[in-house]
């Protein structure tokens, strides 16, 4: 929220040929309590003194010699990128009024002076500008934010990735119809599975799978259960014993609705026939 406060304490730039007009509105905005007000006879000091100072506000003559309040705005438009001229016009034509919002002026005030409603102009452009800011560098904190945060994910998926690698031969996503995503490593062909066109895991009838251990794993999977290190096996086309060993665990998101799931295995043959061996 924008405190009345806030508002007095704005920065104003006050621009107008006729040091008269300067003085009386300097001296108004001085009565209200305003805080913060810069004056100006030359409009050629303009682009200078707002791009030093970024005013909250411009009260703008449009008619002044050597350059025009229009010229002005043109050449402020090179600062303010985002097309907002904190700008209210001054004019006693009321011809230019229509061609001041038009050339990017918020706001105008006519001549001769009206001082109620200068007040009120200022107190009202002022209060939109303030909470345009505030709105901007909210935005631009909460895009930071997000580019961090983004950054940090990216960053600790990297590394899980990595130490998944590291740790095992594979590692694999399924979504809740068994179709595989995010796979690292020779996963199907570890597990011996064909997909179809549309990425659907079938086992090949090529790799015969021992039935009571495929069923234990299957029924961990469709209770919605992980596994930790469950080895089971299949035997290859050329007679040849597979094991392999697979910890995997249910996803879901934030409603509690299963997604798939996810794990890692290794191929463990190797140690298991040392094993069958020393047993033997």
């Amino acid at each position: 929220m924008i405190s009345k406060q806030d508002i007095l304490n704005a920065s104003i730039l006050i621009v107008d040929d006729q040091p008269s007009n300067v003085l009386l509105l300097g001296e108004m905005l001085s009565d209200a309590s305003y805080s913060n007000v810069t004056t100006t006879n030359d409009p050629f000091e303009v682009f200078a003194l707002h791009q030093k100072n970024n005013y909250e506000l411009i009260l703008l003559d449009l008619q002044m010699p050597g350059m025009d309040g229009f010229e002005v705005m043109e050449n402020l438009k090179e600062i303010e990128t985002d097309d907002y001229l904190p700008v209210i016009a001054i004019t006693a034509e009321p011809g230019h009024k229509l061609r001041a919002l038009k050339a990017g002026a918020k706001d105008f005030i006519s001549k001769p002076f009206d001082l109620v409603e200068i007040k009120t102009r200022i107190h009202n452009m002022l209060e939109v500008r303030l909470l345009y800011k505030q709105l901007k560098d909210h935005n631009q904190i909460l895009e930071q934010t997000v580019q961090e945060r983004t950054a940090e994910l990216k960053t600790s998926e990297e590394r899980f990735r990595r130490l998944t690698e590291l740790s095992s031969d594979w590692y694999w996503e399924q979504d809740k119809d068994g179709k595989f995503f995010n796979i690292y490593g020779p996963v199907l062909e570890m597990l011996g599975i064909l997909t179809d066109e549309k990425g659907t895991a079938q086992v090949s009838h090529d790799n015969i799978w021992d039935a009571d251990e495929r069923q234990i794993l299957e029924a961990n999977i469709a209770a919605r259960k992980p596994f930790l290190d469950f080895v089971y096996s299949r035997t290859n086309p050329d007679g040849s014993r597979r094991y392999l060993m697979v910890s995997g665990e249910p996803m879901f998101d934030p409603t509690g609705r299963f997604t798939g799931y996810r794990g890692t295995g290794k191929d463990v043959t190797d140690a298991m026939i040392a094993k069958n061996k020393s047993g033997d």
